[in-house]
């Protein structure tokens, strides 16, 4: 019986597997069809990548995207650490309400988030374009870099940076040659998340964008709208190769973290 219940759960968890995955490869697959029709394989072909590279607008629906992410990355990395270090060494009287608003972003529905950003931007009367795009960006991914940094700063506790001080070293000294060193992989990992997550918005630029600041994710919903076509099979490959690598990159630096957290303590 014991075996029966191993082979049917490890069976569901292969089946979960095919049914999430299975429509990316079919999508990966089909970037490399010398065929204009996805329903037909004719044949194995680079073309549509060259053609997707030689396409001006690619490029700067790219290049938009690489600017806002990193921008409003660097952003909401730099806010987010130091909202996280103000909160584990100041005693807030309503540290609890901060922090459950801090991370309120992480569970507002997107489409209700982009709506309400539109509506501020309207009021203040700013002009839709990369500056809102990096403004909402950096509202929706702060609290990312807030829950990894935080966890990170929870983990080490005070010993190192009292140490530091009964040894005359003045609370920056602390900060720079401490604390930031010990939570600087928790720092790249916050970035690194923050940046996949601009990277691949749509729903929250969809509503703030402007006309001349389309990122990639816009850009590839425009296409769809007129048709499938293989350039956009192989725009989504790069897009979906190049989130899972910025993810693995996150993960190392997230383990690198862990285990240097069980070393020291």
């Amino acid at each position: 019986m014991k075996t029966f219940r191993r082979n049917a759960l490890s069976g569901y968890s292969w089946l979960m597997l095919v049914f999430l995955y299975l429509p990316i490869l079919i999508l990966v697959l089909y970037s490399f069809n010398d065929s204009r029709i996805n329903a037909t394989w004719t044949g194995f072909t680079w073309k549509w990548y060259v053609s997707l590279f030689e396409n001006r607008q690619v490029m700067q629906a790219l290049m938009n995207s690489l600017t806002i992410g990193v921008i409003s990355s660097v952003i909401a990395t730099v806010l987010g650490t130091a909202a996280s270090l103000a909160v584990k060494h100041f005693s807030l009287r309503w540290s609890n309400i901060f922090n459950g608003l801090m991370y309120l972003p992480i569970v507002i529905p997107e489409i209700m988030m982009g709506l309400a950003m539109l509506v501020l931007f309207s009021q203040v009367q700013m002009e839709l374009g990369k500056v809102t795009l990096i403004l909402a960006h950096v509202t929706f991914s702060m609290p990312y870099v807030m829950v990894i940094i935080s966890g990170r700063l929870a983990d080490m506790g005070k010993e190192l940076e009292e140490a530091s001080q009964d040894l005359g070293a003045t609370p920056w000294e602390t900060l720079r040659y401490v604390t930031l060193p010990l939570i600087m992989p928790g720092i790249i990992a916050g970035f690194l998340m923050s940046f996949t997550l601009s990277l691949d918005d749509f729903i929250i630029s969809f509503f703030v964008a402007g006309p001349n600041s389309t990122t990639l994710p816009l850009y590839i919903y425009g296409l769809v709208k007129r048709g499938v076509s293989p350039e956009v099979n192989a725009l989504s490959t790069l897009l979906i190769v190049s989130t899972v690598l910025l993810v693995v990159v996150a993960e190392i630096f997230r383990r690198k973290d862990s285990k240097n957290n069980q070393s020291i303590f």
